[in-house]
């Protein structure tokens, strides 16, 4: 029994599945089934029943699960402590980001964060936001910033920063140049959208919502799984797009896209903290937190 298996198989009891699992985990199916394989062939015990699309622990894989996150919280609490013994803030953070705040605004202020303890290392994981829940859920990043908040009894979100969606026009369309316009004018538009689980959709749909409009009532013409393929088919001419004013300041400065407003309608919505409400956090990812609060 060693910590990888372990962890592989708290992450498929989190996950009740073993492709969810592997994705977390940046595995194969496979190599997720041999980890488990070899760890109920040394325990001599079956550890999960798959019961149709579920993979749920056995009695004896409950029993396990709960030593399992003990050791892998203490492993992680050891080296913490470890490095704050010889007086450093040290070790590894995983931190997951949904696009828009993943791409825009977690490199900068994780760049700011690492000017202040040059001895740690951070990885960011960039994903849609039900993505990054589904991570912070199995234990493969301790902290996430996300778009939109999605209810889950295990998670706990922090209002963080305001963010501004904008409706997005290539060089050339009618729009160019216009400041505002009106919602009825949007119907008659093609528009692109970003993927279901995407917290720009999520917010998107609200504010379409809130206006008395249903998403389904426009002209969409395509769904995209990144804010970067949406703004290149903006520029190619396959649509408009509603996406984060942040996303497209470059290109609005270089004259190659343009943001417009509609008119009574209020594309505001914010980023979040979110961290699992049930796990003990490690000093590194308390000492960010405590930091992106800050900010």
């Amino acid at each position: 029994m060693d910590l990888r298996q372990l962890e592989v198989f708290a992450a498929v009891v989190e996950a009740r599945s073993f492709s969810r699992a592997a994705e977390a985990l940046h595995l194969t199916q496979s190599t997720v089934s041999e980890h488990v394989r070899l760890l109920e062939e040394e325990l001599g015990t079956r550890l999960f029943d798959r019961l149709g699309r579920q993979t749920l622990p056995t009695k004896a894989g409950e029993l396990l699960c709960g030593y399992a996150r003990r050791i892998l919280q203490l492993t992680g609490e050891a080296r913490q402590a470890l490095g704050q013994f010889l007086g450093q803030l040290t070790g590894e953070l995983a931190v997951g980001g949904s696009t828009i705040p993943g791409e825009y605004v977690l490199p900068a202020l994780i760049g700011r964060f690492r000017e202040k303890y040059p001895q740690i290392s951070v990885s960011l994981v960039i994903q849609d936001t039900r993505g990054i829940l589904d991570l912070l859920l199995v234990g493969r990043v301790e902290l996430g910033v996300v778009g939109a908040r999605l209810p889950h009894r295990s998670l706990e979100y922090t209002e963080f920063m305001p963010d501004e969606l904008v409706v997005v026009v290539p060089a050339g369309h009618p729009w160019f140049g216009r400041k505002v316009v009106a919602l009825q004018d949007l119907r008659k538009e093609p528009l692109l959208v970003r993927e279901q689980g995407s917290g720009s959709r999520h917010a998107l749909e609200g504010a379409l919502r809130e206006a008395g409009v249903e998403l389904a009532a426009l002209r969409l013409v395509g769904e995209m799984g990144s804010t970067q393929a949406i703004k290149q088919a903006v520029k190619a001419g396959m649509g408009l797009s509603i996406i984060s004013k942040r996303a497209v300041e470059e290109e609005c400065r270089h004259g190659l896209l343009w943001c417009v407003k509609i008119r009574d309608l209020k594309f505001t919505r914010h980023f979040y903290i979110v961290v699992h409400r049930e796990r003990t956090r490690s000093p590194l990812c308390q000492a960010f937190l405590d930091f992106l609060r800050a900010t």
